[in-house]
This record gives C-alpha cells, structure tokens and sequence, in this order.
C-alpha cells in the first residue's frame, strides 16, 4: 500500500472510534524538538489527517493533551521523557514509545529512521537492560498487518532475540 492508501485505511478503520480530532503542524514540531529528529513521515501523516492518538491496535498515544489517555502517560511527550534517563536501561535517543500494550510492554518506533522502523519494549523477555529490540518492519509494514488483523499481543515474534549470554533473568 502506498502511505495515501494507508492513511485513508486506517482513517476508515478508525471512524466512528471516537477519537481526537487531527494534531496541529505546530505539535508535531514542538514533538520533534523534544524528541531532535522528525517524525516519520507516515506517522505524522496519520496524526494531521486522522487522529490526535488512538489509533493502531492498542492505540497510539496522543500528540498533546487530549482529555483521552490511550496509556498511563496524557500525551506521547511524557511518554517519551518517561523512557529516557540516565541508566543503560532506556531505548537509545529517537526511539519513541507509541503504544502502551500493558504488562509494561510498549510498541516503540524509530525517529531516527525515515520509514519509521518499529521497536518492542518487553523487560518481561529477560531484563530491562534488554527490553527494546527492533522488531524488522517499518511503520507502513507494521500498519499493514495490523489492518490485516494480524497485530501481535503479548511478545513480538519478529523482535531480535535477547543476548542469549544475558545473566540478568
């Protein structure tokens, strides 16, 4: 599909949700200054034309303050600011958490790379030194299967293998 051909699907998979309206341009600017790289494009598509969060399988969280929480966090800044700090723990910079899947398992994408490659945040795998892993797929592949109805819940099976000499259990 092309990201016209996904940005109408996914708007159609959604309508009658109730979602947040559209994000502003200047929210995802002011995003991309937190974050120091743009969004991928796709994912910015989605938030000006479709929705303000809530969206995807476990809906994603929103740009700014919408009254809606689609996770523990009211918007994806905080969200983000909660995945970084000083420890080895954290995604590398760029990587920001998308969707809350519960049990402190999130779906995380790349604003580093510019089809948006997607990440998995599961400390359940082994330890929290290795909860985020790509999972291989872009944004418009990840979207896809979702609106194919093949959203993985719990563990991704296409996430790169925790280090197998990991001592932290």
């Amino acid at each position: 599909m092309t990201d016209d051909e996904l940005v109408l699907t996914v708007r159609a998979h959604v309508a009658g949700r109730g979602l947040p309206g559209p994000a502003s341009a200047e929210a995802v600017a002011a995003f991309e200054e937190v974050v120091g790289h743009p969004m991928p494009e796709l994912l910015k598509r989605i938030y000006l034309e479709v929705a303000n969060g809530g969206f995807g399988p476990w809906r994603a969280v929103s740009l700014t303050e919408t009254g809606d929480w689609f996770s523990d966090c009211a918007d994806i800044t905080m969200a983000y600011r909660g995945f970084t700090g000083p420890d080895d723990a954290v995604p590398p910079p760029g990587i920001v958490p998308l969707m809350d899947r519960g049990c402190a398992m999130w779906t995380l994408i790349d604003f580093r790379s510019a089809d948006g490659q997607m990440w998995d945040w599961d400390p359940n795998q082994c330890c929290i030194r290795h909860a985020a892993a790509p999972i291989g797929q872009s944004l418009a592949q990840w979207l896809t299967q979702w609106l194919h109805g093949a959203a993985h819940e719990g563990p991704y099976p296409l996430r790169t293998p925790a280090d197998s000499e990991c001592a932290n259990p």
